[in-house]
């Protein structure tokens, strides 16, 4: 599958409309104040490639960085959020943790890259206010929480978002994935992250739909990661339950060990399909990064 386009994405509901009109709010109809509603957030699971891949040149083939690179920066029309709330495969807690720091810096958690590798910068604002909220979700859903107000943004989260929002300007959060590694725990997760979509929040899921780093550039990436990414893109496109069902169950499918040895880069799928609750899946990206097949999904 080719590059979808922006214009291929809005033709297919990928982008989700502008809500017209109002809704009630108050605590009966005597005091309900109408209030513009807000546009309700898509949730988004995308692959953010190898280390500091688009910004230093350390011998990617040069199609396959700008493909990717071409699918992220055409996030930024995909919805104007209040602020963004990102689920990085590289950050594991036992318990939910939040970054609570208003202007986080940089975490370069990659290493062995040439030195401009560790002079990226991208300084978006935190939002502490976010983070309470996130945390206030999390607590009614029954997970224990913590806050961490020294770590930084790491690649998982800086690399893409420097694509999609160059400026820097959108308030950002990173939410740890659960350190037992349980894909119902993570798909609990995003379901209690729910209605931050109602709030003007883009849910993100940041990992790579295959990553095996033995396979990456060998020839058998192509069938490896073929064969899982076919199951792939039949279960996010499924009907929710059934869906969910397969994505907790996702080690039986085909190659699915063979392209996540380990699943910290598949669980942010998980989070996402939570979050996004009845609303279907669409596969927004479908290319080769390194030989293997990795694909972007998007929930409206």
């Amino acid at each position: 599958m080719k590059h979808v386009t922006r214009r291929t994405a809005l033709a297919a509901g990928l982008v989700s409309a502008v809500a017209a009109g109002v809704h009630l709010s108050g605590t009966n109809e005597e005091n309900a104040v109408a209030q513009p509603k807000t546009q309700k957030m898509p949730v988004v699971y995308l692959p953010h490639g190898g280390g500091p891949w688009p910004f230093v040149d350390f011998g990617l083939d040069a199609r396959d960085v700008e493909q990717l690179a071409g699918y992220l920066r055409g996030l930024g029309g995909l919805a104007q959020p209040k602020a963004v709330l990102v689920v990085s495969a590289h950050w594991e807690t036992d318990v939910p943790t939040l970054m609570t720091s208003e202007r986080p810096p940089m975490l370069y958690d990659y290493y062995g890259f040439p030195p401009a590798s560790y002079e990226i910068q991208w300084p978006a604002p935190g939002d502490p206010k976010l983070a309470a909220r996130v945390q206030s979700l999390l607590r009614e859903a029954g997970f224990g929480t913590a806050t961490d107000s020294a770590r930084g943004f790491d690649h998982g989260t800086f690399i893409p978002l420097k694509l999609v929002y160059p400026e820097a300007n959108v308030p950002t959060v990173q939410l740890s994935m659960l350190a037992s590694l349980d894909p119902a725990e993570h798909l609990k997760l995003g379901r209690a992250l729910a209605p931050l979509r109602e709030e003007g929040v883009l849910i993100v899921g940041s990992g790579m739909s295959f990553h095996n780093m033995r396979l990456f550039r060998n020839p058998r990436a192509e069938e490896v990661s073929d064969t899982f990414d076919a199951w792939l893109t039949e279960t996010v496109t499924l009907e929710s339950g059934e869906r969910d069902r397969r994505l907790t169950e996702w080690e039986a499918a085909p190659g699915a060990r063979a392209a996540h040895p380990r699943e910290e880069h598949l669980l942010p799928l998980m989070v996402a399909a939570g979050a996004a609750g009845a609303d279907l899946g669409a596969i927004a990206f479908s290319d080769r990064f390194m030989g293997a097949r990795i694909t972007a999904v998007h929930f409206a």
